[in-house]
């Protein structure tokens, strides 16, 4: 199963729910789309970092990923060497840890590249990724654009029927 369901789908709908919202008022008059749009945009960046930290989202990726992370070692019979997402900030890049022979090294890292919700693995801690927040920042304000191009198609509409006065 991907993370883009548990993690990146809630950040998309919060950010297209704040911009169908923002786009509704903004469109309706040229004085209010700017703020509308800013604070809208605002909005769902906030509502993203919402999510990812005490809403939770962040961490059912981190243990979700590392468990499979840990099942996988497991299967393959490599008690000895350990995994975990890259903190501090939290990324999507698998740092492994303990011992183990070059052919080892080299298929655990590709085999665990492809656990769920891993962008890539190492065994080195050193170059970590794009933060997790800002990831769900960029899903939050795609459906934020999503939002506003739905807005801008109900407000068309809306322009379209007020042409007639039956």
């Amino acid at each position: 199963m991907s993370n883009f369901w548990p993690y990146f789908w809630p950040a998309i709908a919060l950010g297209f729910l704040s911009g169908l919202a923002a786009g509704l008022v903004g469109f309706r008059s040229k004085a209010r789309r700017t703020p509308a749009l800013a604070v809208g945009a605002f909005a769902a960046l906030v509502l993203a970092g919402l999510w990812h930290g005490p809403l939770g989202g962040a961490e059912r990726l981190r243990t979700h990923a590392e468990r499979m992370a840990r099942e996988a070692l497991d299967y393959y019979e490599m008690p000895g060497v350990t995994a975990h997402l890259h903190r501090g900030p939290l990324t999507r890049h698998l740092v492994l840890s303990g011992k183990a022979d070059d052919f080892q090294t080299s298929e655990l890292q590709r085999l665990m590249s492809q656990v769920p919700g891993v962008s890539r693995a190492t065994w080195s801690s050193n170059d970590a990724g794009i933060p997790l927040i800002a990831e769900g920042a960029g899903a939050a304000l795609l459906g934020f654009l999503a939002g506003l191009f739905a807005a801008y198609l109900m407000d068309l509409r809306r322009r379209h029927n007020a042409q007639w006065s039956w």
